[in-house]
């Protein structure tokens, strides 16, 4: 099982997808990485040799941002727009949409599970 950027690349797959286990590698970034190292798509993880491997490896470290510098990147990104205190931070700081969406109803995967306010109605007189 080959190890690349950090991470363990599945058993069983094809190259191509195998890529896409690492943090900021989609298929299309996996399918030149690929086509740039001359290894075919369909070879298996467990099938690549170590100068595949190394191929690889060089091509990732020289030409894509992954794993832990792109995920510190991205933070250190949403951190100054809510040093800004720009809308899109003011969002962010708030746990709620930060792209245009509608909040009064839906959002939920943003704001998480509803709140009632209130209690329960007392049946009365």
């Amino acid at each position: 099982m080959p190890r690349i950027a950090g991470v363990d690349l599945p058993r069983k797959k094809k190259m191509d997808i195998a890529l896409t286990y690492i943090y900021g590698i989609g298929r299309k970034t996996a399918q030149d990485i690929l086509t740039e190292a001359g290894v075919d798509f369909t070879t298996n993880s467990d099938d690549l040799s170590e100068g595949e491997t190394r191929a690889i490896r060089e091509i990732i470290d020289a030409k894509h941002k992954v794993e832990g510098d792109l995920r510190r990147e991205i933070s250190m990104n949403i951190k100054r727009l809510m040093d800004l205190k720009c809308y899109r931070g003011i969002r962010h700081m708030k746990g709620l949409p930060v792209r245009g969406q509608r909040s009064h109803t839906n959002a939920r995967t943003r704001k998480g599970p509803k709140r009632v306010t209130g209690g329960k109605k007392r049946k009365g007189k």
